[in-house]
């Protein structure tokens, strides 16, 4: 079962991140949190973003979203590629930190829009918008 998961798990954190992401994650692994990685693979990836009741641009946006209120720049940038390859659009992460900004304040609206920024011109400059 655990394989499965394994699977399952790996697959749409692919889809989600990238291959490039994943491997880079897979080659840094090693004994000290080979366990830890295996943890995030089934439990983050197969057992929740890949539940069948909501789709991958709306646990994105959800996912961008708490990353931002928690002020956690490494997973809000992580997580605007991974929106962005799920569909979601410059607008929608506009409107969502929006809302950010208005149930869980500007200090975390200010400091995800400065990061939503970087990302999205970066993408610009790589042409893969």
């Amino acid at each position: 079962m655990a394989d499965d998961r394994t699977e399952k798990g790996t697959a749409v954190r692919r889809a989600v991140l990238g291959n490039a992401y994943v491997d880079r994650k897979n080659e840094q692994t090693h004994d000290f949190d080979a366990d830890y990685q295996r943890f995030v693979t089934q439990t983050v990836w197969a057992d929740v973003w890949a539940r069948e009741g909501m789709d991958l641009r709306t646990r994105s946006l959800i996912t961008l979203a708490i990353a931002a209120v928690q002020h956690d720049a490494e997973e809000f940038t992580l997580h605007i590629r991974g929106a962005r390859n799920n569909g979601v659009t410059p607008e929608e992460i506009r409107e969502m930190l929006l809302h950010v900004a208005v149930y869980a304040g500007i200090p975390a609206a200010n400091t995800a829009h400065r990061l939503a920024k970087r990302v999205l011109a970066e993408e610009m400059v790589e042409g893969s918008i």
